[in-house]
């Protein structure tokens, strides 16, 4: 067996230089006598940088009080890095990597500590989106841009007990704004290299029982070449977003509130084809809608939830040059009814619980884009799911807090399945906080895994076990942090593409109940092993000089038995590092440099191919215009790093960019 040794310097480098985007200081402990309100979408005040708040464990929760790893950024750190996309804020973050098919728009993957990119629960106000018409029901991570985020959260680790299937590597929970004032808002618009125009604007009010927020965004760019010009590319393949969010909420009575949220986005892309340019292009539509009713009881100590959400993601492809230009088409959409409640028990002891349903269909055709050949029926399935759960969190002493939760899953294909978590984290007076959890998951095969032209109806559910370990210190008064996590996570039955050769030798590499041949099926082949450090840190100086960054060293292995035993699995890092340094003149002038290192990968399970390591160095500056205004630029990579993410793909240069923003 192989051991476990994480790189001492590059350890170092981590505990020296790192940074937890959590807490700067203690937070202060829930209202004893009263439960959180049970959503994800909470607002949670910001007016002191000590009350950190986690709402991706479902109901607002201090950090001091959340035992597993979690990074918050909030709207400043936001606005800080300048990103466009939601994608560039999270690799900078511990524990992430990623890896995209070309530009801004394509295909992009991102993975926590190692899981597939399918495994991670994307969270926008409250809804859990993923699309069942995709292969692994994951989230396509390419369209999500910043847009109106108050606030972005990562929580690492099985979650399955509060949020389900899929959450195995973690979960991502976006919030978007509600306002505090009769009247606020604000906009963002920037431009740059590759012909790209970024314009975002939101609005929003209090008034009386009413509060609200709409925003807006639109992004364009003439991109690069999907395929890399070292392997052909030579035409610019671009992209263009449009998208809208909105939040409202209706105080009924005392205690008794509606609220109605909504997401919308449409992409469209200009692909290449595997080994040439092309025309292709491709169109994503994404809708989120939701509707819920909270009542508060006994004074707040129970409060509950009802909600209804509604997600449908549209996928095309066109291949314009063809007689019939569309070859792919893709729908998946999911239902689901809600109730949550959280109570609380006594002082420093609360629950949350809840069941849910939830049903998922998909559709997808593939053309062969001829006008003789009639368009094949499409492939269509449903699939019903049916969880409930519970957690317990109890301070069972001053700074010592334990929770433990059990989730019972019924699909409607597999049956029952019950999990369970536990973990405990204890803040000491010395600004010490330690930190451990345990955590099951389980993920039920896809729609498309199943009843696709490549489907096996005899896969069995993914299955997931880990834990972490970590410390965490506050110095001179909290101008200083450093952490450490440990991680481990054993994953069994993983679904895989399995080839077959041009003449089919088993009945599997056939379309089921057909004769017709197919290039593969899907199977539960893959066993992996994962298992790391995450170091991070934060140092402020005052208010003009700030320092952070993390070190991530992940083991991320395949323990399926056969030749790739005990190889790293494809296109994740085992080494990633970076680093920030941010300073501010009194003049409100600052300015900053950005480095983000990643050491070498594998584009393919057997190492045929292999990915370098790379470097990226941005530089940013900000420059106040008045007290809502400022003008801002950035560098993106530097120096013109030749790098790639996916063996032939091509990536983004040197990159300029120039804007303004304002807050009112």
């Amino acid at each position: 067996m192989k051991r476990f040794y994480p790189p001492t310097s590059g350890l170092l480098l981590g505990l020296l230089f790192a940074s937890p985007a959590y807490a700067d200081a203690p937070a202060k402990p829930d209202d004893a006598q009263q439960a959180a309100r049970p959503d994800a979408a909470s607002d949670v005040p910001t007016n002191s940088a000590s009350d950190i708040v986690v709402t991706a464990t479902r109901v607002p929760t201090a950090i001091e009080r959340v035992a597993a790893s979690v990074t918050v950024l909030d709207k400043a750190a936001i606005d800080r890095s300048q990103d466009i996309g939601v994608t560039e804020l999270l690799v900078r973050t511990p524990g992430v990597s990623m890896a995209r098919n070309g530009g801004y728009g394509t295909n992009t993957s991102l993975r926590l500590r190692g899981a597939e990119t399918d495994q991670t629960v994307v969270v926008i106000d409250g809804v859990k989106l993923n699309d069942p018409s995709s292969p692994g029901g994951g989230y396509n991570f390419a369209n999500l841009l910043t847009g109106d985020a108050s606030r972005i959260e990562v929580l690492r680790g099985p979650q399955s007990i509060l949020w389900g299937s899929q959450a195995i590597g973690g979960v991502v929970n976006i919030v978007t704004a509600l306002p505090q004032k009769p009247l606020e808002g604000s906009f963002d618009i920037e431009a740059g290299s590759r012909e790209t125009v970024s314009a975002r604007a939101a609005i929003g009010g209090k008034t009386g029982p009413l509060t609200f927020r709409v925003g807006a965004q639109s992004f364009t760019t003439a991109g690069i070449s999907a395929i890399a010009p070292a392997f052909g590319g030579t035409e610019t393949d671009g992209y263009t977003n449009q998208s809208v969010t909105g939040r409202a909420e209706l105080q009924l009575a005392d205690g008794i509130s509606a609220d109605v949220r909504g997401y919308y986005a449409h992409g469209r892309v200009e692909l290449d084809g595997f080994d040439a340019d092309s025309s292709d292009f491709s169109v994503d539509t994404q809708f989120v809608g939701y509707a819920g009713l909270n009542v508060d009881l006994f004074g707040g100590r129970l409060r509950n939830r009802v909600a209804y959400s509604y997600t449908d993601i549209q996928r095309d492809n066109y291949s314009p040059e063809l007689p019939q230009p569309l070859t792919f088409d893709a729908n998946g959409r999911n239902a689901r009814i809600e109730y949550q409640g959280s109570l609380g028990i006594a002082t420093g002891w609360d629950a949350v619980f809840g069941v849910e349903r939830e049903i998922s269909r998909f559709r997808t055709v593939s053309p062969d884009g001829t006008l003789g050949t009639p368009t094949p029926a499409p492939d269509t399935a449903r699939a019903a799911l049916t969880g409930v759960y519970a957690k317990l969190t109890a301070t069972v002493f001053d700074g010592l807090t334990l929770s433990g939760g059990v989730r019972n899953d019924d699909h409607s294909r597999f049956g029952s399945k019950t999990l369970f978590e536990a973990g405990g984290v204890w803040a000491l007076r010395s600004g010490t906080t330690l930190r451990a959890s345990y955590g099951e998951g389980f993920k039920a095969p896809t729609l498309y895994q199943l009843f696709s032209e490549y489907g096996n109806q005899t896969l069995r559910p993914e299955q997931a076990k880990g834990w972490e370990a970590g410390v965490e210190q506050h110095l001179f008064a909290g101008a200083l942090t450093l952490g450490g996590t440990y991680f481990e996570r054993r994953s069994t039955n993983l679904i895989d593409f399995a080839s077959c050769p041009d003449v089919p030798t088993t009945a599997l590499c056939f379309q089921p109940g057909t004769a017709i041949a197919r290039y593969g099926y899907y199977a539960n082949v893959s066993r992996a092993l994962a298992q790391g450090v995450e170091a991070q840190g934060a140092l402020r100086l005052g208010q003009r000089l700030l320092l952070d960054g993390n070190y991530t060293y992940s083991l991320s292995e395949d323990r399926s038995p056969g030749a790739t035993y005990g190889l790293q699995l494809a296109r994740r890092p085992r080494n990633a590092a970076n680093g920030s340094v941010t300073y501010t003149l009194p003049s409100g002038i600052s300015g900053g440099v950005a480095v983000r290192w990643s050491g070498e990968t594998f584009n393919d399970a057997a190492h045929a191919t292999r990915l370098a390591p790379y470097t990226l160095v941005d530089l940013r500056a900000e420059l106040p215009v008045t007290k809502r205004v400022a003008l801002f630029g950035r560098i993106e990579n530097l120096f013109d790093e030749q790098y790639q993410t996916i063996y032939r793909y091509g990536t983004l240069g040197r990159s300029v960019y120039a804007g303004f923003r304002g807050r009112f």
